[in-house]
């Protein structure tokens, strides 16, 4: 047994958690399942559940950021200050999101996580109808700053509040106002690198972080972000990320109804 967790238990939540990294790199949504495994097979309170999966978050958005600049799609001045914008918002709204989850009880948190798995889940689906129409979104201009800000605060809220990482919500919005993918799948992975680290702090003064727990599927989690980042380099993900977009309109509704 482990922080608490069963050794069973503790397994399952390895085997998830590789899959997870390969989301986050892969398609931007991998996180979650993290939030969702811990949340369904744990009686971690809420606090913990949070602090626990955001400290991972910060292995695996190093990670990811190191792959795809590696890979070229950070390089460009309207990459880096897309990343820097989503990154400078994300880490305000993160501080914002610890605050409001101490107001925010066990089912309360069990509900809200349902509905942004769900959220997130017909995001995902649109993105997959829609991910050939990339405008181009020009991130230097004031209103294409103003647009990444927002993303940035409302993911940044997100994290902080639910412990989702940035990718999650980060890659669907960007895509969808016209940011290419991989390219939105390289600047989440800086973002989330800057709001997980913050709330991770939030959470860590409450002590409400399991270190053991972090160590446990923080590692599997980073070998599947290496392996995710190689699947979007050279995989057609869109039959995937369908299937992903289903699985969360799916357990959505399970969180909440459980």
């Amino acid at each position: 047994m482990l922080a608490g967790v069963p050794t069973p238990t503790l397994a399952l939540l390895v085997v998830l958690s590789l899959f997870a990294g390969a989301g986050i790199t892969a398609v931007g949504p991998g996180g979650v399942f993290i939030t969702i495994a811990l949340v369904a097979l744990t009686d971690l309170p809420p606090p913990v559940v949070v602090g626990t999966a955001s400290a991972t978050f910060v292995a695996t958005g190093l990670v990811g950021t190191e792959s795809y600049r590696r890979s070229g799609e950070l390089d460009s001045r309207a990459g880096q200050w897309t990343a820097a914008v989503l990154s400078l918002t994300g880490l305000v709204g993160a501080l914002v999101g610890v605050r409001l989850n101490a107001l925010v009880d066990a089912a309360t948190f069990s509900v809200l996580l349902g509905v942004f798995v769900s959220l997130t889940g017909v995001l995902v689906y649109y993105r997959t109808r829609h991910a050939s129409v990339e405008d181009d979104y020009d991130a230097t201009t004031v209103r294409g700053t103003l647009g990444v800000a927002g993303i940035g605060g409302f993911v940044g809220v997100s994290g902080g509040l639910l412990g989702v990482g940035g990718p999650v919500l980060a890659v669907p919005l960007l895509v969808a106002v016209g940011v290419p993918m991989l390219v939105a799948v390289g600047v989440a992975q800086v973002q989330s690198v800057f709001v997980a680290a913050f709330a991770t702090a939030g959470y860590l003064a409450q002590g409400a972080v399991s270190w053991p727990l972090v160590v446990a599927i923080g590692v599997p989690e980073i070998v599947g972000v290496v392996a995710g980042w190689r699947v979007a380099q050279s995989v057609d993900s869109q039959r995937l990320t369908r299937a992903l977009a289903v699985l969360l309109l799916v357990l959505g509704p399970y969180i909440v109804l459980r």
